[in-house]
């Protein structure tokens, strides 16, 4: 009798956890959508890059500083 209940709630957890992955990905799918039209909206691909340049361009010219 106690083999069947903890088979039940194994059971339960398993189907617990394949819901909450399903929703997982669904937000992920979701908001990799959203970011991508807001992308293009914006008119490109938004890069790592700053727009005013790298930090190290005030170096005085010496590679590796």
């Amino acid at each position: 009798m106690q083999d069947e209940k903890d088979g039940q709630e194994r059971q339960a957890a398993i189907a617990s956890n394949e819901s909450r992955q399903h929703r997982l990905k669904a937000a992920l799918r979701e908001n990799l959508k959203r970011r991508k039209s807001q992308a293009r909206g914006r008119g490109g691909v938004a890069s790592s890059e700053p727009a005013e340049g790298r930090l190290d361009d005030a170096s005085d010219g010496e590679p590796g500083r």
